[in-house]
């Protein structure tokens, strides 16, 4: 067994998830890890590109920094999300659900037939498989989101319509 990196291989496969979750595809090829691998891997933190988020997806730049893939030991995979002042994600859901958590600034979450939520550092968001939902951030400042996303027959997120500003 290795411990050296492979950050090339390991980059490939975290891009390929990253723009997996941002496009709504499979995450089939992106699992963490070499086959066969038993032992601890360790992704450095930067060693991955960081990519924009869809325009078909948000209503403004967003930044995705991916952090880790889905395996087969541990099926979801994680990202840092920042969302500039006021922007949104379109509704969509999670077959195998989401869990968020604010690093940084304040953010806004709304489940589908329900009242809009003001998120802050720290507070972590359930989101459970199928709800429909978005988030995003506050008016008033960027927000960063720890996001970890499992992924159920290849999938980790459904995208739908934009969130309207009518009431």
């Amino acid at each position: 067994m290795s411990n050296q990196r492979q950050p090339g291989s390991m980059r490939r496969r975290c891009t390929t998830l990253a723009l997996s979750l941002l496009a709504g595809g499979t995450l089939a090829s992106a699992h963490a890890g070499a086959a066969g691998a038993d032992g601890q891997q360790i992704v450095r933190a930067g060693s991955q590109a960081a990519m924009t988020g869809s325009g078909d997806h948000f209503t403004g730049q967003v930044r995705v920094e991916p952090l880790f893939a889905a395996s087969p030991g541990l099926p979801a995979a994680g990202a840092y999300v920042t969302f500039q002042p006021g922007v949104r994600s379109a509704w969509h859901s999670h077959p195998a659900g989401q869990r968020l958590v604010v690093i940084a600034g304040t953010g806004l979450t709304q489940e589908w037939g329900k009242a809009v939520q003001t998120i802050g550092p720290g507070d972590a968001v359930w989101c459970p498989p199928g709800v429909k939902h978005w988030h995003g951030a506050a008016p008033g400042g960027a927000m960063t989101h720890l996001a970890v996303t499992g992924v159920a027959d290849g999938k980790s997120v459904q995208w739908m319509e934009r969130v309207s500003d009518a009431p």
